[in-house]
Formats: C-alpha cells, sequence, structure tokens
C-alpha cells in the first residue's frame, strides 16, 4: 500500500447477523486519508458510519477487506500489538465521554498515558494534564469529578484525554450529539484547532452537516456505500 496516506480502506465490506437475517451494512468502502486531513462521515441513521470508523480505527474488523494504517495492515497485528498502537498513535472521543466517575478532571486525562508507560514522572504527568486542560478551557476544574461537570466540559475533557499521548489520528464518533448547538459548535472548534494547529488528522463521525462542512473533506454515506 502507498505509505503516503496515514490511513487507507480497501474494500471494506461488514456483514452482522440479526436472527435469521444477515445485514450487510458496509458495501465496499475505498477511502484514502493523508495526514493533517480532517474528514467527516455523514449519512442517516444506520448508514454504517460509527461501524466504519470503528473498523479504521481498529476496535473492530471488517468481514472483508483491509485496512492499513501508514502503510501497515491493521489485521496483522496482534490484539496485544492493535491496544498498544491504539494507545500510542490513536485518540478516540465518543458521543458519551467513558469517563471514569471516580477520578476528577485531572486524573481522567491522565490516565492513558499512565497505561501506556510512556512517562513515569507523576509531577510531569501532572504538568501536562493541567496543560491539556488549560486548552481546553477547564483549569479550574481539575479536582471536579465528571459527575460534577456539564455535558459540554464532559465533552472537552473527554478530548483533553484523547490527545495525552500525543496521538497521530484522533476518531470521533458524534462528539456534539448529546449537546447543544452551542456546545456543539465550541466543541467542533477545538477538534478543527488540533486539525489546524497541531497538524492532528481527524475522523469525525456526525449527523450535524454544518458541522461536518467545517472539514477539509466530508463523505457521505448511504446503504453502506459511499455516495459522495
Amino acid at each position: 500500500m502507498n505509505n503516503s496516506f496515514i490511513l487507507e480502506a480497501v474494500n471494506l465490506h461488514k456483514s452482522f447477523k440479526s436472527g435469521n437475517k444477515n445485514l450487510h451494512v458496509l458495501k465496499g468502502i475505498e477511502l484514502k486519508v493523508n495526514q493533517a486531513d480532517s474528514l467527516s462521515i455523514v449519512g442517516p441513521s444506520g448508514a454504517g458510519k460509527s461501524t466504519l470508523l470503528h473498523i479504521l480505527a481498529g476496535l473492530d474488523k471488517p468481514s472483508e477487506g483491509k485496512v492499513f494504517l501508514e502503510g501497515k495492515e491493521l489485521s496483522k497485528f496482534s490484539d496485544e500489538e492493535l491496544a498498544k498502537i491504539r494507545n500510542k498513535k490513536m485518540g478516540f472521543v465518543f458521543q458519551f465521554y467513558h469517563l471514569l466517575p471516580e477520578f476528577n478532571a485531572l486524573e481522567n486525562v491522565i490516565l492513558p498515558a499512565l497505561i501506556s508507560q510512556q512517562k513515569r514522572d507523576n509531577g510531569s504527568l501532572k504538568n501536562k494534564g493541567m496543560e491539556l486542560l488549560k486548552e481546553v478551557g477547564l483549569t479550574k476544574r481539575y479536582n471536579h469529578r465528571p459527575s460534577q461537570l456539564s455535558g459540554g466540559e464532559q465533552q472537552r475533557l473527554a478530548i483533553a484525554r484523547a490527545i495525552v499521548n500525543s496521538p497521530e489520528i484522533l476518531f470521533c464518533d458524534e462528539p456534539t450529539g448529546n449537546l447543544d448547538s452551542q456546545n456543539g459548535e465550541e466543541i467542533m472548534g477545538l477538534l478543527l484547532k488540533l486539525n489546524q494547529q497541531n497538524g492532528m488528522t481527524i475522523l469525525i463521525v456526525t449527523h450535524d452537516i454544518e458541522l461536518a462542512r467545517k472539514t477539509k473533506m466530508l463523505i457521505h454515506i448511504q446503504d453502506g456505500k459511499i455516495m459522495s
């Protein structure tokens, strides 16, 4: 595969069993993403948007086809190797935040770095966590638990956590889906800032076409195929 693409999908198919039926969710998806691109994936509910994102991120496997990250096929890696790749090279932002309720904001942010064991200096790690909280406007909320934060604040916290290991690519599954329009625009602005100022490649699944149009690329999925 061409190593100039940070991410490439070749003839992706995905099927699920539902009772006696076989649901063909993805039907031959082809996609190439360059380093520092920003890409939105839009389409109706059930079109396969989130399924595609999860396969591109190595969180799910295609029924047929291949995904390449920096020219290397994801299916060739063991589960352990994939976990390390996701921790080091990828960041994830989901609609429902997935923050750990028993930890405060700062602890939630630095957790992926602790898992990676890249940073053993807790003082240095906390400093980086505070820098990221400042970047997302949560400096004064560092000691608050997720339940004490608004929806917009929780999503900003989730973004800070997703980028603590300086990932090359950030996958976002409906990151504004639970937010009002103002908070949604603020989150989208933050994601685009990461792309434009930090050169982070960003893939966003969203139902909001107006927000999607702010990324450099936009693809529309319908009935498991890229329509435009």
